[in-house]
């Protein structure tokens, strides 16, 4: 039998989870999308395994593409809302200000739907980049920052509204 790696267990449990309404957390199915993920960056993982230096690229294009597949899967879903935020998105995004301004466009688009999912992405490199030390205050920052989106999504959601919240 064939041992998994820790990053490619890592990956495996993370797209069940994101797509546990297509995969019903069967691992199996979870493992095809995996696969077909990781063939669209088939040219990237051959450089990454050249080049070790290039794992953090080859995880943010994963999550990405990832992303991207969910946001496909949710357009096909007429009475389930949907809505990815990017922190990294421009140098702003992750700031206080930027965060709320561009959170709140989103969680107004998702206001009509009684079951949403709000994807929220690479907020933490944003605000702990690997280029730079994770000192207490950008720590401190990222925590903040977690917490922040948790109480603006339940403050501006309806009670009677179910919204997913999903950090990557």
């Amino acid at each position: 039998m064939p041992t998994i790696s820790n990053e490619e267990l890592r990956r495996l449990h993370f797209i069940n989870a994101l797509f546990s309404r297509i995969t019903g957390r069967d691992l199996y199915l979870a493992q095809q999308i995996k696969e077909a993920i990781a063939f669209s960056l088939a040219e990237l993982e051959q450089q990454t395994r050249a080049h070790p230096e290039f794992a953090a690229k080859y995880d943010a294009a994963f999550n990405a593409a990832a992303a991207r597949l969910l946001a496909k899967f949710f357009e096909q879903e007429p009475r389930q809302g949907f809505f990815h935020w990017d922190a990294s998105r421009t140098v702003t995004s992750a700031t206080p200000l930027f965060a709320r301004a561009e959170l709140m466009t989103g969680l107004k688009l998702l206001t009509p739907f009684r079951e949403s999912t709000l994807l929220v992405t690479n907020l933490r490199p944003a605000l702990l980049p690997a280029s730079r030390r994770a000192t207490p205050r950008r720590q401190r920052d990222y925590q903040e920052a977690l917490a922040y989106i948790r109480d603006l999504a339940a403050a501006r959601t309806s009670r009677r509204a179910e919204l997913h919240l999903l950090f990557l």
